[in-house]
C-alpha cells in the first residue's frame, strides 16, 4: 500500500511538473497557431469596439468564433478604453497579442515588444462621423423607401437575405429604395468589408494614376525583384491576380494569409519576399498578399508618407461622402488594402454607385476615363471569373452561366468579401445591392438568388 501511495505521489508530482513546464513553454514560446488566434481576436475586437461601437463580449462571442476553430473558444480579451487597446490570449495570457486603435487609421496589431506610442499617428484629424443629413441619399442620409410589396418581402425573407444578416441596401436609379438591418446593427454601424476592400484599393490606385504618379504598366516594382523573374511583374499583373507569386490564401490554420494579417508587422514586405511559382501572367491565383503589394506601391508612388496616409480620405472617401470609411494600416504604416476597410452599408452602397457611374461623382471624374471599364475586363488567366481591377465577374462560389440562369444580367459585376459581404453592381438596370453579414462559407449561402429576385421585382 505504501508503494502504491508513493507511486501515486511521484506520478502526481510528475504531472504537476509536466503541466507547469507546458504552461511555461506556451507562455514563453507560444506556437504560431496560438499567436495567430490571439492576434486575430485582438484585431477583430479592437476594430468593432473602437470603430463600430459594439460590445467586446458580443464581438468575442460572435465575430471571433466565426472561423469555428476550437482554440478560439478559449480566447479571452481585455479592453482598455482609455489607452484604446485590446489584448487577447489563450485563457487571457498565453500567446498574448495587443491591438491599438489610432484616430483615422483604425486598429493595428502591435509587433511583439513594441508599444502603442511608437506607432505612427494619422497626419491630420480624422473626418468625424457625420450626423445624418436632411437631404436624400447619397447627398444626405434621407431615404424614401419603396412601396413595392415584392421588394419589401424579399428583404424580410430570412432565406433570401441569409443567416447572419447585418445589412442589406438596395439602390435603384441612384436612390436607396429598400434596406434592412440585423439586430444590433443600423445604418450608422461601420462594417468590415474584408476582401471587398481590394476593389476599393484598386479605385485608390485609379486616383493615383489620374494624378500622374503611376501607371498600371509599371514594373520592376521592388528592389529585390529587379535581379530575377519578378522584374517583369507589372501593376496590371498584380491587379489581375496573375503575378505568378507564391502565396497560400487558405484561411485554415497558419498559412501565408493568416500569418501576414495577424503576425507580420510589415505585411507588404512579407508578400514581396515570396518567390515566383508560375510564369508572370500565366496563372490566376487569388492573393491578399498581392493587394498588400499594391498598397505599398501606390503609397510609395506618392513619395510622401503623410500625404499617402491622407490620400484615401482626400481623394476618394471625402468626395463620395463616405464619412464612416476607415481604411486600417499595419504596423509599418501600409494600408491593409486586402482586407481592412470599415464603412456603413450605405457608404458601401455609395462606392458601388460610384463604380456604376464609371468613376464619376457629382459630375467630377474621380478616376481616369475608361478606368472602371478596364477594371471590368476579364483578367486573361481567370477564365472569365475575375476582372483586371480586383473585382469579380460572377457571384460568390458560382459561375457567370449560373448567375445568368437565375436571371442576373450579364453586365453585373461583384465586389465580394469573406463571410458573406457583397456589393452587386448592375449598370444596365441602374441597380446596386449591398449585403453585409457574418455568414461563413460553410453555411452555404449565396446572395445570387436575392439579387435575382430584386432584379425581377424591379422589371
Amino acid at each position: 500500500m505504501r508503494r502504491i501511495r508513493r507511486l501515486v505521489k511521484v506520478l502526481a508530482i510528475f504531472l504537476v511538473a509536466a503541466v507547469a513546464a507546458l504552461a511555461c513553454w506556451l507562455y514563453v514560446a507560444p506556437p504560431e497557431l496560438i499567436r495567430v488566434g490571439a492576434g486575430y481576436s485582438a484585431k477583430i475586437v479592437c476594430s468593432n469596439v473602437f470603430l463600430a461601437g459594439r460590445e467586446a463580449d458580443q464581438v468575442l462571442a460572435d465575430d471571433v468564433q466565426a472561423p469555428g476553430h476550437p482554440l478560439l473558444k478559449i480566447m479571452r480579451v481585455s479592453v482598455d478604453r482609455e489607452r484604446k487597446t485590446v489584448s487577447a490570449g489563450l485563457l487571457g495570457f498565453l500567446g498574448e497579442r495587443t491591438a491599438v486603435a489610432r484616430d483615422g487609421l483604425g486598429c493595428t496589431v502591435l509587433p511583439e515588444g513594441v508599444s502603442a506610442d511608437s506607432l505612427e499617428r494619422a497626419p491630420q484629424a480624422p473626418t468625424p462621423m457625420a450626423a445624418p443629413g436632411s437631404g436624400l441619399w447619397p447627398d444626405g442620409e434621407g431615404v424614401e423607401l419603396t412601396q413595392d410589396a415584392g421588394v419589401s418581402a424579399i428583404l424580410e425573407d430570412p432565406v433570401m437575405v441569409g443567416p447572419g444578416i447585418r445589412a442589406v441596401v438596395v439602390v435603384k436609379d441612384g436612390k436607396i429604395i429598400a434596406e434592412r438591418y440585423g439586430e444590433g446593427f443600423s445604418d450608422r454601424t461601420p462594417l468590415i468589408g474584408w476582401s471587398m476592400t481590394k476593389t476599393v484599393n484598386a479605385a485608390i490606385i485609379g486616383t493615383v494614376v489620374k494624378d500622374g504618379r503611376m501607371t498600371v504598366d509599371d514594373n520592376r516594382l521592388f528592389g529585390d525583384w529587379r535581379t530575377d523573374g519578378r522584374a517583369g511583374i507589372s501593376v496590371a499583373d498584380l491587379m489581375a491576380m496573375s503575378s505568378g507569386l507564391e502565396f497560400n490564401e487558405d484561411y485554415g490554420d497558419v498559412t501565408d494569409v493568416t500569418r501576414m494579417l495577424f503576425l507580420e508587422p510589415d505585411m507588404a514586405s512579407f508578400a514581396a519576399a515570396k518567390p515566383l511559382a508560375h510564369p508572370v501572367g500565366s496563372d490566376f491565383s487569388y492573393s491578399s498578399g498581392t493587394t498588400m503589394l499594391l498598397s505599398r506601391i501606390w503609397q510609395h508612388a506618392l513619395g510622401d508618407g503623410e500625404q499617402a496616409l491622407a490620400w484615401p480620405s482626400a481623394r476618394l472617401f471625402g468626395p463620395l461622402g463616405m464619412d464612416s470609411a476607415v481604411l486600417e494600416t499595419d504596423a509599418a504604416g501600409t494600408f491593409v488594402g486586402s482586407s481592412y476597410l470599415y464603412a456603413t452599408a450605405r457608404d458601401w452602397a455609395r462606392f458601388g454607385q460610384f463604380l456604376l457611374q464609371d468613376g464619376v461623382w457629382k459630375g467630377e471624374a474621380i478616376l481616369p476615363a475608361g478606368f472602371v471599364a478596364w477594371m471590368r475586363e476579364a483578367a486573361p488567366a481567370s477564365s472569365g471569373a475575375y476582372g483586371r481591377g480586383q473585382l469579380w465577374l460572377r457571384g460568390p462560389r458560382g459561375t457567370r452561366e449560373e448567375d445568368a440562369a437565375l436571371g442576373i444580367p450579364g453586365d453585373a459585376f461583384w465586389i465580394n468579401g469573406h463571410d458573406g459581404q457583397t456589393v452587386t453592381v448592375i449598370p444596365s438596370r441602374k441597380l446596386v445591392v449591398v449585403r453585409m453579414g457574418l455568414t461563413p462559407d460553410k453555411l452555404g449561402y449565396r446572395p445570387q438568388e436575392m439579387v435575382a429576385a430584386v432584379v425581377k421585382a424591379m422589371e
